[in-house]
Order: C-alpha cells, then structure tokens, then sequence
C-alpha cells in the first residue's frame, strides 16, 4: 500500500525565472531560498512518487473543451514555458491509475489523458521542490484560468477522495503531495464572455489547441511587459489569513468565503489556492512550516507551506 509522507504548496511564477533576484536580498529572494529549504526537506523524505496539483494557463485546456480536473496516467509532456523544463516526464503509472479508479469511485468523472501536457503551472514548482525532473509524478491539473470554475467546496471532497484513493493504492511507496499556485495576484480576463476579450485573443482561447505554441510566443511578451512593477497590487493580509488557516487545519474557512469573495481578497490568479486546498485536505495535515513574500515584481504573493518540519 502507498504512503503519503507529507503535503507542500507552493506559489509559482513566470518571474522566478524571467526577474531572478538581483543580488541576495532583492525580489523573490526569500522565496527562492525558502524553496530550496524545502527541497533538502524532501531530499530527507526520499518520496518515491510525487502528485502534483496544479492549473493550466491555456497551454494544454482551451475552451473548446474545458475540463474542471484532469488527471495524467500514462505520459506527461512538459510545455516549456517561461523557463520550465520541457519534454518527457515520468508518470507514475500504478498510483495515477489508483487515483483514477478511487476517484471514480467516489463520484468524481475527472477527465483522463494517456498524453497530458503540462505547463509551469505543474513543472515549476515539480522541479523546485524535486531538484529535477527524474522522480516520477502523478500530474492533476486543475482548471483556476477561468470560468465555469470547480466550486472550493467541491476540491475539498475531492482532496478528501483523493487522500483515500493514493492510501489504497498498491503502489508500493512513499507519496509526497504538492499543490503549485497562488497566492493572491491579479490577471487580465480570460474569460469569452468578458466584452473585454475580443478579436484574436478570443479566439485564441477558444481554438488555440491547434496552434498552441504560436499562441504561447505571441502571449509570452504581453505576460513579461507585467514584470517588474513594485506597485502591483499583492493583498499580503489575505495570503498570511490562508496560510494561517491552513497551519490550523481549517481549509473549510477558506472554502466558506466562496468564489466572489476569494476573487475579491486574492484576485483572479488567487483561485489557484483550489490546488491548496485539495492536496493539504488529501494529505489531512495541518501545516506546520510556513514562508511568505509579496513580491509586486512577480505580481503575486509567494507563498510555501509544508506538513514537514523545514529547517
């Protein structure tokens, strides 16, 4: 039967690889290192297998279908984008396929790939805390770009789901849980209803599975143009209350508030906190090591959180 040994969430960015700190203390410094921190902590754990939680930014999922979940069972193709690493990465077969079935099983129809493709949304924050791409992973990809979002009700019982489906399993290892995304920051629209997402961004959105990779060169300047503003709006209150919750074990506080309400203290990008919620309440934990740095530069408040002590 597989172990779980531990929980961590992790903010990602395009800008930890875009603005990398400029000498030791400047910008997402304290970040970065707390990140390696816990990448000795995990080297400690020795996880055979790592699930990793996190969204998509119209790499892989458009809107000419959008699915709430989606979990990789057979191959997992890194995107590249904005520094993640890109091509192959091993999926652990036997433990994705667990999570499948025990999902299934619980009333969850997460939809299924044999060939997922991932962007940094997984790969970034997979490579941090592993150090590389070589420990095999069972990625789930959750929809946070936009609307019709899963309700944060209903990720808390799929965390609960899940936990119980990688516990069953007959992987025979140790499973480490992360969750990649948040904490608070704020984006332009993606949403096709929006009056102001018209003309070829739309339409990007809508069919840009078949020219993904144009899609992506054509986006990436706009998304490095929003770098290195220190007035970008971080709400670093809200992001301290969420790791505060999740250190007392009461993710259901956090669910409470509700889609509009997490919108309105966390901003648009806030939603990938969906991928919190899930593996921490998987994993049944409370945290018990934190971090925490608002980085306006990066437009998001980078936050870490472990269910390990990190020293």
């Amino acid at each position: 039967m597989a172990e779980i040994i531990g929980f961590a969430g992790m903010s990602h960015s395009p800008f930890a690889t875009l603005l990398p700190p400029d000498g030791s203390d400047g910008p997402g410094s304290v970040f970065l290192r707390d990140a390696d921190r816990v990448r000795l902590a995990v080297e400690k754990l020795e996880p055979d297998a790592i699930v990793v939680i996190g969204p998509d930014h119209f790499h892989a999922n458009f809107y000419d279908v959008m699915p709430p979940f989606v979990l990789g069972v057979e191959e997992a193709v890194g995107f590249g984008d904005f520094g993640s690493g890109s091509g192959p990465l091993p999926v652990a077969q036997t433990l994705a396929w667990s999570a499948h079935s025990g999902l299934a099983d619980a009333g969850f129809d997460v939809s299924l790939s044999y060939s997922l493709t991932v962007d940094h949304g997984i790969v970034q924050s997979y490579e941090m805390i592993t150090g590389g791409t070589t420990l095999p992973l069972v990625p789930l990809v959750v929809n946070t770009a936009a609307p019709p979002l899963p309700s944060l009700d209903r990720c808390m019982e799929l965390g609960r789901a899940l936990g119980a489906a990688l516990r069953s399993s007959v992987f025979p290892g140790r499973v480490l849980v992360v969750a990649s995304g948040g904490l608070s920051h704020w984006l332009p629209s993606n949403d096709p209803r929006d009056p102001s997402v018209v003309g070829e961004r739309r339409e990007s959105l809508i069919r840009g599975r078949a020219y993904a990779k144009e899609f992506a060169a054509a986006r990436e300047p706009r998304v490095k143009a929003m770098g290195g503003n220190p007035d970008a709006r971080v709400n670093a209150v809200w992001d301290g209350w969420f790791l505060d919750r999740l250190s007392a074990g009461s993710a259901g506080e956090v669910a409470s508030l509700g889609h509009e309400a997490l919108e309105d203290h966390a901003g648009s990008g806030g939603h990938e906190i969906r991928c919190w919620l899930i593996g921490q309440v998987a994993v049944g934990l409370p945290l018990v090591w934190t971090s925490y740095e608002p980085v306006p530069e990066w437009i998001t408040g980078m936050g870490i959180g472990t269910t390990f002590p990190v020293v």
